[in-house]
């Protein structure tokens, strides 16, 4: 079997292959170096592709049920991606069934609870660790100048802040759905700001009530202008929410993504009381 036939495509936080995020999946990487893994994401085009190889160690979980997992967009290796994780989940509980499943990422070990309700797949994933942190004024005003977004339009109860959930995430509150929906920025210009911010995208968010949001995540770091469907975003938004005092206690917020560009997908995120830790969950299903 040639290494192009391991390469599986499945799509992140939808049933619908036409929605979520895609993501290509190879089960058994140990024979692929590097470049063979960038050399494949690129080839395939989606915004991440995840690639697995035994577990260290140490790492724990059940035989058969860990990994190390690696993520390549089509420029580069990124620490950890959400859609991807999702989708790798999706297929190995297609393979494997329901259960507990550990991931070794570079960001550090992620869990992943795998459940199957009338045929339909779920995967959760606890993130690790999230910190929010302030960004400066001067990158702040760089980064509306790339979006071409005026402060005008920012939501004041959503400050921009850069949060971390496994990836850095730069969180931007659009005032109305309109702002949101009208996304023509400066690839280049974001680009340089982001490399230089170390972040994975900058996610734009609508609040449509306490618990729903809408949200888009560009994503020119990766060589893609804009993400359908962003796992570690939201997980990263769920620190931002309790940390900027959005939601108080449990909470479980909706986000919806992708609509704007014709790939519609929901993602569920979970904040549990006393835990920082947040729980990203979604389906998933193959392409083709």
């Amino acid at each position: 079997m040639t290494t192009q036939q391991t390469v599986l495509r499945y799509t992140a936080f939808s049933t619908d292959p036409e929605g979520g995020n895609p993501a290509g999946v190879v089960l058994d990487a140990g024979g692929l170096d590097d470049s063979a893994m960038l050399a494949i994401a690129a080839d395939l085009g989606y915004s991440e592709s995840a690639f697995l190889t035994a577990p260290p160690a140490d790492l724990g979980g059940a035989s058969g049920r860990a990994f190390t997992i690696r993520y390549f967009s089509p420029k580069a290796e990124v620490p950890f991606c959400g859609h991807a994780t999702v989708a790798t989940a999706v297929a190995l509980g297609e393979r494997f069934g329901s259960g507990e499943l550990v991931f070794a990422t570079r960001a550090g070990t992620v869990r992943v609870s795998v459940t199957r309700d009338a045929g339909v797949i779920r995967a959760t994933l606890t993130t690790v660790e999230p910190h929010v942190e302030a960004i400066g004024d001067a990158d702040l005003v760089e980064a509306l100048a790339a979006l071409d977004w005026p402060a005008a339009d920012l939501d004041p109860e959503l400050p921009a802040r850069i949060a971390f959930a496994g990836a850095r995430h730069l969180v931007v509150g659009a005032a109305t759905r309109e702002r949101l929906a009208d996304l023509a920025y400066d690839f280049p210009r974001l680009e340089a700001l982001m490399h230089r911010l170390d972040l994975t995208t900058v996610q734009l968010v609508w609040r449509e009530s306490g618990t729903v949001f809408h949200v888009r995540d560009p994503f020119p770091v990766g060589g893609v202008v804009e993400d359908p469907a962003t796992g570690a975003a939201a997980g990263a938004f769920g620190a931002y929410a309790r940390e900027l005092g959005l939601v108080h206690g449990a909470s479980v917020l909706t986000l919806h993504q992708g609509a704007d560009m014709g790939r519609p997908s929901l993602l569920t995120v979970e904040l549990r009381e006393g835990e920082a830790r947040v729980r990203v969950s979604g389906t998933g299903t193959r392409i083709g």
